[in-house]
């Protein structure tokens, strides 16, 4: 039965102390009570107990008042408790209510205590019944002795069965603990990796539209004065991937509101290529894509990881490549593999050095994305300049260590693009 927060059964259980000694007194006055006025046998007595005095009721007084401190010591107790019980029945005085004092004490010990202590105070239970039994200070019946032993016995199962109700409850506690705190942590894990995909989301878009951006206003500074036509064309194009990369954010940073789920468009993917291969060649960047193999679907997040892949790689072509840089993309799409090598011929080692080893968040962000999904990426500079990143994304069972990356050079010949099929987007220049 539940209690009640605040009744005096709940107040009661939170004072434990005022409870048993509750219970001590009542015992006590009982036990004194029928001392006083019954006056008969006893339950296994065959002769008629001495007429009751002071001693005897101190004696029964010092059995049962012990039960107030039932839960700090209780074999200590019971074992004090068997030295009085002994001199009433050596004394033929009249127990009273004693031995339901010692039953107390037994159930205490079975319910506050380990295993090894309980079954040592029912042993003590037993030889102490079994002395004055033997010493011929009580005389029972063989039935006497089953109810004795019965009784005792399920004080003592009682007392182990509360515990082990209180140690399953308590671990059920416990547990629910535990995985509330798991819970807690998953969460915190699953809003870190969210932050950590926005930031990667929020750093290619910002970086390829702003890079863009930049090149077209540079243009239109150039063009101004002598061509206002052309420098009219960059800056409506610069409005309009301003008004794209707010777009893109807006959709990215939506999730992060907190008034209600964020309607978010499609994700890009491999199949917007062309569209940014117009837009680097709009920029500046004479770029070229050729796709190999059978288009087929591919999963979202390894079709977005690839596109963005793209992306971060034209965006560096564009802002260290230099004004007459060319770059190409080849995609080639096999049955259980996706390759992407993305290169250009741009400016010299020592550019491309600084470029390996800058301290922006583009490269990082590609191996991170790469790594998510098994792939193997390779970057660096091309021989005979420029600079390439190559990438291969599995699709199948295949082992990573089968991958051609795993077994050919970083520094190796440019491509050679005569067997490669072109696609309709030609090289504007």
């Amino acid at each position: 039965m539940r209690t009640t927060p605040g009744s005096t059964r709940s107040w009661l259980r939170a004072h434990s102390l005022v409870s048993d000694s509750i219970l001590a007194v009542v015992l006590t006055t009982a036990s004194l009570w029928w001392i006083v006025s019954a006056g008969d046998a006893g339950w296994l007595r065959s002769a008629p107990p001495r007429p009751a005095d002071a001693l005897n009721l101190i004696l029964a007084a010092a059995c049962t008042l012990p039960v107030a401190l039932r839960r700090d010591r209780p074999f200590v107790l019971l074992v004090a408790t068997c030295v009085p019980q002994a001199v009433l029945d050596a004394l033929h005085y009249d127990p009273g209510l004693s031995e339901f004092g010692g039953l107390v004490l037994l159930y205490s010990v079975a319910a506050y205590r380990g295993l090894t202590l309980s079954a040592a105070a029912l042993l003590v239970s037993f030889c102490s019944y079994l002395a004055s039994a033997l010493t011929g200070i009580i005389t029972p019946s063989w039935t006497d002795h089953v109810v004795v032993i019965a009784v005792l016995l399920l004080c003592w199962v009682c007392g182990r069965a509360l515990r082990l109700r209180r140690a399953y409850l308590s671990e059920l506690v416990q547990r629910a603990d535990r995985l509330e705190r798991a819970r807690e942590a998953d969460t915190r894990a699953a809003r870190a990796e969210e932050r950590s995909r926005i930031a990667r989301e929020l750093h290619d878009v910002v970086a390829h539209h702003v890079s863009v951006m930049t090149v077209q206003a540079a243009a239109a500074r150039k063009m101004l004065d002598t061509k206002p036509d052309v420098a009219r064309d960059a800056l409506t194009a610069i409005e309009e991937m301003g008004r794209t990369a707010m777009a893109e954010m807006r959709s990215i940073v939506g999730v992060l509101r907190t008034d209600g789920p964020a309607e978010r468009g499609p994700q890009p993917g491999m199949q917007d290529l062309p569209a940014l291969v117009e837009q680097m060649r709009e920029a500046g960047l004479r770029t070229q894509l050729w796709i190999e193999g059978e288009r087929r679907g591919l999963p979202p997040g390894v079709d977005l990881a690839a596109y963005r892949l793209v992306q971060e790689a034209l965006t560096n072509s564009l802002r260290h490549a230099g004004p007459s840089a060319r770059a190409w993309v080849t995609v080639r799409h096999e049955p259980d593999e996706l390759s992407i090598n993305v290169e250009d011929d741009g400016r010299g080692a020592a550019e491309e050095s600084l470029r390996i080893g800058g301290k922006g968040h583009g490269l990082v962000g590609i191996r991170e994305r790469v790594a998510l999904y098994g792939g193997v990426l390779r970057i660096g500079p091309r021989t005979g300049g420029g600079f390439e990143v190559r990438a291969h994304f599995p699709l199948g069972n295949r082992p990573l260590g089968d991958s051609p990356l795993n077994h050919s050079p970083l520094n190796h010949s440019p491509l050679d693009h005569s067997p490669l099929k072109q696609s309709p987007l030609e090289d504007r220049a």
